[in-house]
């Protein structure tokens, strides 16, 4: 993880967001990169983004209540009306600075017109700044 990445969201993992074995619940940590990767599918797209498809997730980590948790975001693939969103999950435990990395996953969005149609992507979105990509 570059120390020059901002993450697209940033929250707290609380009490109500656990299991029944009280570790912290992976929909719970779905969720959240969902939020993240569509807020950056709705900035580059500039306009409506509804996910069509959730991907390729791993769990290679456990946080637990009170751990902050970052959802790093990059576009993965442009389509002709879609957007695909790498999304990275990091915790960094509540009362220092060690990080794992605690989920990872890829996000399939469509753009959508004012009719709830779908619509091109355009050159907004494929002339992205460097940062916003993967490459």
């Amino acid at each position: 993880m570059s120390a020059a990445r901002v993450p697209s969201i940033r929250v707290t993992a609380m009490p109500a967001d656990t299991n029944p074995y009280g570790g912290v619940f992976g929909g719970w940590l779905m969720s959240q990169m969902a939020l993240a990767a569509g807020s950056l599918a709705s900035q580059v797209g500039r306009g409506k983004a509804v996910v069509v498809s959730a991907t390729d997730f791993a769990f290679p980590g456990a946080m637990t209540v009170g751990d902050e948790l970052s959802v790093y975001c990059d576009i993965a693939a442009t389509g002709r009306t879609s957007l695909t969103v790498a999304a990275e999950a990091i915790a960094r435990e509540r009362n220092g600075e060690a990080t794992v990395k605690v989920a990872a996953g890829t996000f399939k969005f469509v753009l959508l017109d004012e009719n709830d149609r779908p619509r091109a992507v355009g050159e907004a979105a494929t002339s992205l700044p460097k940062e916003m990509t993967n490459g």
